[in-house]
């Protein structure tokens, strides 16, 4: 055993050096994969703990030190993960902020772009349907266009037919009844034109106006009653069917001729008739191949729509501005058109189109009524 003075060792620690009592050294310093850190340090501080009761007082002053410096490593490294916790807590809280900001601009830009698009898919549909309405009008305009067209065509050619015109090397002897014959036109005087007291010259005279009309030339007489009621109508034409000429001509023509086996349609087609919107089209052939919006067909081509019998229908009438279509047979298509012709010509008188003489327009109107009775009756052209 030494008992003489004990030399430091260089590698304890300076507080050791002074300690009398040999320390065993795996007791005292620590390894080297321990060295510096503060597990390594309260690992020593432990087991000098179980020893302690059998070191002297330095050595437990020793311990003390060494736990003391490791408790202040301790609190040094708990401020510094504290600290670090804190940035890294404040640093989280930032993102998180950022992340519910980013979060909130993808939610208005998500919100912008739906409104957009929904405003723009309305915007679209609202073009297609005004779209869509103008060409409705401009079709519609255009099928009114031609039927104007149609119906001004008709009238100039009837206004050839009916105006009476005179040209110098043509006189019309109606229009100057002084170029007549004596026999034909009767004693007068001077420039007179008719003379009120020849009385035995002129057989029919209305009793109404006083009113002379011509002698009968083609076997036709005037009839009295029916001459007064219709000067009495042309003096203010109107299509009023209470006036007593049209009240005469609604229930001995009109009401009879479009008097059909289906009543309801029938009264359709005389209203359609009386205010002019009644549309008659030849059946396509289906030889051709056309294109055409889709229509409502309301009955086939071998009935007819009107009398329910089984004929063969070359024609369809349209009442208005419904798309509905019904089938009709060449009889009943020339009751509708004497008809329509009866009413265009007083259409022409009430618009003052027609400048003829009062017993020409009225010899007129007897035709048309003529027509309406033989349509009435069953006869009708033969179409090509």
């Amino acid at each position: 055993m030494w008992n003489g003075p004990s030399q430091p060792d260089e590698g304890l620690p300076v507080g050791l050096s002074a300690v009398s009592v040999p320390v065993p050294w795996k007791n005292v310093g620590p390894c080297k994969g321990h060295r510096g850190s503060p597990a390594g340090l309260v690992e020593a501080s432990a087991g000098e703990e179980a020893q302690g009761e059998a070191c002297p007082p330095g050595a437990l002053l020793d311990v003390a030190r060494l736990r003391s410096s490791s408790m202040e490593i301790r609190e040094k490294g708990s401020e510094f993960l504290k600290e670090e916790l804190y940035k890294a807590q404040k640093e989280l809280k930032l993102k998180d902020e950022e992340c519910e900001r980013l979060c909130k601009v993808r939610e208005q830009l998500e919100q912008e772009l739906e409104e957009l698009t929904a405003s723009l898919f309305e915007e679209a549909h609202k073009m297609v349907r005004e779209a869509n309405m103008k060409q409705a009008a401009s079709e519609k305009q255009l099928k009114e266009a031609w039927g104007k067209i149609d119906m001004l065509q008709a009238e100039v050619t009837a206004l050839k037919t009916l105006v009476i015109t005179s040209t110098p090397a043509s006189p019309n002897r109606e229009l100057h009844p002084q170029l007549l014959s004596p026999t034909k036109a009767g004693p007068r005087k001077g420039h007179s034109r008719h003379k009120s007291t020849s009385s035995s010259l002129c057989p029919i005279v209305c009793p109404a106006t006083g009113r002379i009309p011509t002698p009968d030339k083609d076997g036709k007489e005037v009839d009295t009653t029916l001459f007064a009621e219709f000067q009495a109508w042309r003096a203010s034409p109107t299509l009023d069917k209470n006036s007593p000429f049209l009240e005469r001509v609604y229930r001995e023509d009109v009401g009879p001729c479009l008097d059909f086996t289906m009543q309801e349609l029938s009264s359709l087609v005389r209203a359609a008739v009386e205010d002019n919107t009644l549309t008659i089209e030849p059946v396509a052939s289906q030889t051709l191949p056309t294109v055409k919006a889709p229509t409502v067909e309301c009955s086939n081509t071998n009935t007819c729509a009107l009398s329910g019998l089984a004929r063969t229908c070359h024609h369809r009438i349209r009442l208005g501005d419904s798309e509905s279509h019904y089938y009709i047979s060449p009889s009943s298509r020339a009751r509708i058109t004497a008809v329509c012709n009866f009413f265009t010509y007083i259409r022409y008188i009430q618009q003052g189109l027609v400048r003829q003489d009062v017993e020409p327009m009225f010899w007129e109107i007897m035709r048309l009524r003529k027509g309406m009775s033989l349509a009435k009756l069953g006869f009708f052209p033969q179409e090509a």
